[in-house]
């Protein structure tokens, strides 16, 4: 029999990587125990969270904590070493099928926005629709109208990417993401290279967007946009989920020090 003191304070660790709310929604996304590496650096430390169907999650941290990596690893654009991630039911492994049932349902957007240069704003939305969903020409452009439309630059459908300001090029990928149809939606620091004047242009699709009920996990510095969409903050620090909780518990009453040192410093600018 193990130690019930142990066990007892073994518990509260947990807490913060656990479930959220009991909404009775199920869980699209498991990580369980999840270690990764980059040689000797333990980049990720017995990672645990479940995100139910229909959350939103804001992921925040100071910079070199693991976050990027984390939701790469949700797609598998970055391998794990230990421990388990399960997407909509279908444990990522080694095996591509897996990998590529996976990247089916899960849309990205990077910092930077990864377009083709050489194709329209319209090739680029048609391309995955076409070739990994199979979806006719038609058909993938209609849809792909609509999102662009989603996202107010309708107009831009026939420019190429290099005419377009970084605002609508940001635009453009979550346009070109949607039209994969995807049960979540992957953001890795969506604004974080975008000038001022533009990143409200960005929040004000990705709000939008969360008001639709899509499972969102989001990395960002923008604890405005945090407060307004989240159903939960997780603060990850050193490679660790330190952290998580509802906003308005998260920003007004956070129980680990290294939370309370970040907020301080990230909502001072």
């Amino acid at each position: 029999m193990g130690n019930p003191m142990t066990e007892q304070t073994q518990a509260p660790e947990a807490q913060p990587s656990s479930p959220g709310p009991a909404s009775g929604k199920p869980d699209i996304i498991r990580v369980e125990g999840m270690h990764k590496w980059y040689g000797d650096f333990h980049v990720l430390k017995n990672l645990n969270l479940n995100v139910q169907q229909g959350e939103r999650i804001v992921i925040c941290g100071p910079s070199g904590s693991g976050k990027s990596t984390f939701i790469r690893c949700i797609n598998r654009l970055e391998e794990h070493q230990k421990g388990k991630i399960i997407v909509d039911d279908v444990e990522l492994t080694d095996d591509v099928r897996q990998i590529d049932s996976v990247r089916k349902e899960v849309g990205m957007v990077f910092q930077h926005f990864n377009l083709f240069p050489h194709l329209t704003v319209l090739e680029n939305c048609c391309l995955s629709p076409i070739w990994v969903r199979k979806t006719p020409r038609k058909e993938a452009e209609a849809s792909a109208m609509e999102y662009l439309e989603r996202v107010r630059i309708p107009e831009q459908a026939d420019k190429y990417p290099g005419q377009l300001s970084g605002g609508q090029q940001q635009r453009v990928a979550i346009a070109r993401a949607l039209c994969m149809k995807p049960k979540i939606m992957l953001f890795d620091e969506p604004t974080s290279a975008l000038d001022p004047e533009m990143i409200k242009e960005v929040l004000d699709v990705m709000i939008e967007l969360a008001g639709s009920g899509m499972t969102m996990l989001c990395v960002t510095h923008e604890m405005g946009f945090a407060k307004t969409v989240a159903d939960r903050v997780i603060f990850m620090d050193g490679g660790e989920i330190v952290e998580g909780a509802p906003p308005r518990e998260f920003f007004t009453n956070p129980r680990e020090a290294r939370t309370q040192k970040f907020l301080e410093q990230i909502l001072q600018h």
